[in-house]
């Protein structure tokens, strides 16, 4: 099981390619669009909320993003009219990066208000300024073979796999530094094909997480 999302929008459209795009990064993951009125005009619809809701719910909450004002209203009554309102939480965050984040944040197992936590600071700028390596951190360089580089789908594939160890991983090319496990910082560095990127790691796990890393990039990313 996993978080679900609930994706609000006042088109149907916008919703559905969202969760679309969304669902390439957490193919586990329930992700519903609920955008537009029943008569396929623009609008948001209270009952088809409620519905998604409860239908992405599989036992570890839902979170809700939205795209404008009432739409956050509307998400905020679906939630208060569940049997548990608690089960479910309304996320601050911008729709689209906020539902990457999201996504890949459940996808990894992580539990609602993590994922919640991690769809609002999809909203925050990044702080790419590479820092000095500490004395105990460890770095290869690699270089991307794969056609898009590290765009989305590879982005999420490396996030996800990195969550799994406990280390601290950053990635640099040239003079910018993302966070390992952030998807949007990782697109923030624009790598393409062909581009070498330097990956560090820090953590009782840094050589395991560098491993990895090294056999998802020589692997095209599962491309």
């Amino acid at each position: 099981m996993s978080v679900g999302i609930v994706l609000v929008s006042h088109s149907a459209k916008l919703a559905e390619g969202l969760a679309e795009l969304a669902a390439q990064m957490a193919p586990d993951v329930t992700i519903l669009p609920a955008g537009g009125l029943s008569d396929g005009s623009i609008g948001t619809d209270y009952d088809e909320v409620v519905a998604a809701t409860q239908r992405a719910d599989s036992g570890d909450g839902v979170v809700l993003l939205y795209d404008l004002g009432s739409a956050q209203m509307t998400a905020e009554l679906a939630v208060e009219s569940l049997a548990d309102p608690s089960a479910a939480v309304v996320a601050d965050g911008p729709l689209v990066e906020g539902a990457i984040a999201a996504a890949v944040a459940a996808q990894a197992g992580q539990d609602r208000k993590a994922v919640a936590e991690a769809a609002a600071a999809a909203g925050l700028p990044e702080d790419l300024a590479p820092a000095e390596a500490p004395a105990d951190s460890a770095e290869i360089e690699l270089e991307l073979h794969n056609e898009v580089g590290l765009h989305a789908r590879p982005a999420a594939v490396l996030v996800r796999t990195l969550s799994e160890f406990d280390a601290e991983v950053t990635v640099r090319l040239g003079d910018q530094e993302a966070d390992g496990h952030s998807v949007l910082a990782l697109m923030s560095l624009g790598a393409r094909q062909g581009d070498r990127i330097r990956v560090r790691a820090r953590g009782p796990q840094a050589s395991a997480a560098l491993e990895k890393a090294k056999e998802l990039v020589d692997g095209n990313f599962g491309e």
